[in-house]
């Protein structure tokens, strides 16, 4: 059965600097019915205000990835890694066995807005180095179609993790539709990072999530400026 879960149903958090809608139990926010799906365990939409950002701290035994919709992101990591990602830029960090970053909007006049996504990899630390990896995909790859942005072997020149998880990314407006084959034993998790479209028939906003489990199709259709992201997991 479809499970939605609206924008407004989401966790808050106002750090002045920092504004953050959880979709899964996050920090001081936390709700057992909540928690994760399957491996995914974070979806974060934060907005950061120009000169602020998240100093150095440290993970271990997460697959991170950042999604930027709007603005700059700049990214510095204890693997010797730096760069600023922005739309249309994938980056994903395997905090393995332990890593330090820090991110940080550099822009002295436009927030960054992005979506910081956790996925619980396959083993723990002690058997992954930390690793930093970005791709970028540009827009008419996305275009009408669900393009494949991270996996667990790079497939189509896609991001890679270390979990049995495809994310990807598509952008629909109009009669721009796509559909998502899903495997027997998966869940799908759908997320609207801007705009409006339907999935298996149900309408969708900005911030909305749509959970399928014992699907066999996805179908997305009736675009309004809509991006969004598909999580294809391992089933439970």
């Amino acid at each position: 059965m479809p499970d939605i879960r609206r924008s407004e149903d989401r966790g808050y958090a106002d750090h002045g600097w920092l504004q953050s809608y959880h979709s899964f139990s996050f920090a001081d926010y936390h709700d057992p019915d909540h928690v994760q799906f399957g491996p995914l365990r974070v979806i974060n939409e934060d907005r950061v205000v120009p000169g602020a950002g998240f100093g150095t701290h440290g993970h271990r035994d997460m697959e991170i990835i950042s999604y930027v919709l709007d603005g700059e992101l700049a990214h510095k990591d204890s693997t010797g890694s730096s760069s600023t990602i922005r739309p249309g830029d994938v980056q994903r960090m395997s905090a393995g066995r332990g890593v330090l970053h820090s991110e940080f909007n550099g822009s002295h006049a436009q927030p960054v807005h992005f979506l910081q996504i956790w996925i619980i990899p396959d083993r723990s630390g002690v058997g992954i180095v930390p690793e930093y990896e970005e791709k970028r995909f540009e827009a008419d790859e996305k275009r009408g179609r669900l393009r494949l942005i991270v996996s667990r072997d790079g497939d189509d020149g896609s991001v890679r993790i270390h979990q049995d998880t495809r994310i990807y990314a598509g952008l629909f407006d109009g009669a721009e539709r796509a559909t998502l084959e899903v495997e027997q034993g998966r869940r799908i998790y759908v997320h609207v990072a801007r705009g409006t479209v339907t999935a298996n028939g149900h309408v969708l906003a900005a911030g909305d999530a749509l959970k399928l489990a014992g699907e066999h199709r996805l179908e997305l259709s009736g675009g309004s400026a809509a991006e969004v992201l598909v999580f294809d997991l391992p089933g439970g």
